[in-house]
């Protein structure tokens, strides 16, 4: 994530330890003097879950937690909300150390400061979908009048409006994600913990509500923190991802720099068959765009800029922010010289310019390269770089190679 060391830090884990079994503090001395969770678990019948995992969530971001079954993900998300007592360290949510509060702070926390969404759908299946929804606030004492238009906007936020009447046998396996994630949202909590949440759907359902977390945080600007053993999952979801491996964190990055960068030779092999076009973005592959065209421009002054440049084409912007107007192709630059135009302005087409946003993945980019460039534009329409095959298959290449030379550093 961009400049994610100016935003606030709403989850802060500090050396946080999670073992299971009597006196678990050994284990703690003995992971503190370099033992492994086997050694451990073969000498004292001590079971390490989490050991020493510490890393900051940013407010709303959404933060990636995988590995392998084992890992000691789902345990951590569960010392966050202390569904799990952490055996050592801190958890910190908004200057609250969740692990220093007694039984009355902490089911208060609980209620009003995080969501949660498991892999089971835990629907009550006497209680129709808007009374499911309905729970959190019912056992927070919210009158019944004040909860109902509450549940009834989480409904619609994830595509269920209509659906409260109904019963949760009604309901396909997607959907019943969704009350899941309704229920989650009505009590309008700052932070959402996904445990595997999704599983349990089928590919086709999965990846629609992927697509539905990514849209609807987009709109609610909730932070998460989500669990998952899939990796394409985590590179799709997250902002960034904590790989953990034998309970232990080992390497925090966006889905970029743990393609790029593997921390070592574990995180090399876990990644190694992804498809690298699947993480870029237009961002990572785009180059300066230089030179353009201005609308004061006349048609020889644009027609001297490609001939310098060695190009067929220009993009044409304003000169004083640089918004995109269109393109002009030396063809029609020439025939409006020769016809003694003054400006370039009736010959800018839009239709001809292809533009992506800035976050556009390079995958689905290649198909639109064969001919003219593409802009790359922010929000307001501003030419930030351009994109020719050119420069696709040179970042490709050159981040290749920063992934051999990482793993060959690691070997």
């Amino acid at each position: 994530m961009d400049q994610t060391h100016q935003r606030k830090v709403k989850i802060r884990i500090q050396n946080l330890y999670k073992v299971f079994g009597r006196n678990p503090q050994r284990a703690v001395e003995m992971l503190r003097a370099g033992k492994t969770k086997d050694e451990i678990l073969k000498k004292t019948k001590l079971a390490v879950g989490v050991a020493d995992a510490s890393f900051d969530v940013y407010e709303g971001e959404t933060v990636v937690v995988m590995g392998l079954s084992g890992s000691g993900k789902s345990t951590l998300i569960r010392c966050v909300n202390r569904l799990m007592e952490p055996t050592s360290g801190t958890v910190i949510v908004d200057d609250v150390d969740v692990t220093e509060l007694n039984q009355d702070e902490l089911r208060e926390i609980r209620r009003r400061k995080f969501g949660m969404v498991f892999q089971s759908f835990a629907l009550f299946p006497h209680k129709t979908v808007l009374e499911n929804v309905e729970f959190g606030l019912e056992i927070q004492g919210i009158s019944p009048d004040k909860r109902r238009p509450k549940c009834e906007e989480a409904l619609r936020q994830v595509g269920l409006e209509g659906w409260g009447d109904y019963y949760p046998d009604n309901l396909s396996g997607g959907m019943k994600q969704r009350v899941g994630l309704a229920r989650a949202l009505a009590v309008d909590p700052d932070v959402l913990l996904m445990d595997e949440a999704f599983s349990a759907l089928d590919p086709l359902i999965r990846t629609d509500m992927q697509d539905e977390l990514i849209a609807l945080e987009e709109r609610v600007q909730k932070t998460i923190l989500f669990i998952t053993h899939d990796l394409d999952e985590a590179l799709k979801m997250g902002d960034r991802i904590v790989l953990m491996k034998d309970g232990a964190v080992v390497q925090i990055g966006t889905p970029e720099e743990i393609l790029t960068r593997p921390a070592d030779r574990y995180v090399s092999k876990f990644v190694e068959n992804v498809d690298i076009t699947k993480v870029l973005v237009a961002a990572d592959v785009m180059k300066k765009p230089t030179p353009v065209a201005f609308v004061k421009d006349g048609p020889r002054t644009a027609l001297h800029k490609m001939k310098e440049a060695g190009m067929s084409g220009i993009f044409v912007v304003r000169a004083s922010n640089w918004e995109l107007v269109g393109h002009v192709t030396a063809e029609r630059a020439a025939e409006a010289a020769k016809h003694g135009e003054r400006w370039i302005d009736h010959i800018t087409s839009a239709n001809e310019c292809a533009t992506v946003p800035l976050d556009q993945p390079v995958r689905s980019i290649f198909p639109m390269i064969s001919g003219n460039p593409v802009a790359v534009v922010d929000q307001a329409n501003v030419l930030k770089g351009v994109i020719v095959r050119g420069s696709v298959m040179a970042a490709l290449s050159e981040r290749g190679e920063d992934a051999q030379q990482g793993e060959e550093a690691n070997a």
